[in-house]
């Protein structure tokens, strides 16, 4: 199986192994910033691995400089009004994650930002190169979104500090604060990954389904409300002047003026 929209299919790829391992990685060089086709097309590409008869859990990797930078802020600068459909993509593929049929594996490296720490937060089980660092520099972009994915990984407080400062948490301190399963050597990250996703496909696909579905019912709060609740605010956040001056001075490369 394999990704099929054409504006999207560029930006990942995925096929399912002969074990019942999907396996997903995001692809698009240099900083895997997927703009509003790619969000929305990987919200299809996961929810159908996940819904197709011979996958038994799923890994989400990526290639090139890091995990995922989150949205294209050039094309939002380009196009502000293309937040609508880059939110509904966001919150599709965090959903698509979360409430997928079956486990959700993901195998971060270098940097982990805005949307990666949604795919992240909206997984299973994340494990970690030596080389990742995490952080939701959303409002150093003039967007709110993401902290009811981080708060999942890291505590209250901590994810506020995160968020307020914009400052990134390496691989090691987020083991130490429990937010990822463990961290591994760059080389030896997929190998990893596909060693645990080995053992949960070895076992009752039907067992594994029926546990992905009860353990997401016990969990504290709908993580999907509130996401939704973080969005409203991100509209409201771009419809400040400030919201635009953070966007110009990233993709100019300068400091942003308030």
């Amino acid at each position: 199986m394999s990704s099929s929209s054409t504006s999207a299919s560029s930006q990942f790829h995925s096929r399912i192994h002969d074990d019942g391992i999907a396996e997903l990685v995001i692809d698009r060089a240099p900083v895997n910033a997927l703009n509003a086709a790619g969000w929305n097309g990987l919200a299809r590409e996961i929810e159908a691995l996940g819904n197709h008869p011979q996958t038994r859990v799923i890994v989400i990797r990526a290639e090139n400089r890091g995990f995922c930078a989150g949205v294209d802020i050039k094309e939002l600068a380009a196009n502000d009004k293309l937040i609508i459909d880059v939110n509904a993509g966001n919150y599709a593929t965090f959903k698509a994650v979360h409430l997928n049929k079956v486990p959700v594996i993901v195998a971060v490296h270098g940097f982990v930002l805005g949307g990666g720490i949604g795919i992240c937060g909206a997984a299973d089980i994340v494990i970690a190169a030596e080389d990742a660092t995490f952080g939701l520099p959303e409002v150093d972009r003039g967007a709110m979104g993401g902290a009811a994915h981080l708060q999942r990984m890291f505590g209250v407080q901590k994810t506020r500090y995160l968020f307020f400062t914009g400052e990134m948490i390496g691989a090691k301190e987020a083991l130490a604060w429990g937010a990822i399963e463990r961290v591994v050597p760059r080389e030896q990250l997929r190998d990893m990954a596909m060693e645990i996703a080995g053992k949960i496909a070895a076992k009752s696909p039907a067992m594994i389904r029926i546990a992905k579905e009860a353990l997401t019912g016990i969990e504290d709060g709908n993580l999907e409300d509130k996401y939704r609740w973080e969005q409203g605010f991100t509209l409201q956040a771009y419809m400040s002047p400030d919201s635009a001056e953070t966007r110009d001075a990233f993709v100019e490369k300068r400091d942003a003026k308030f």
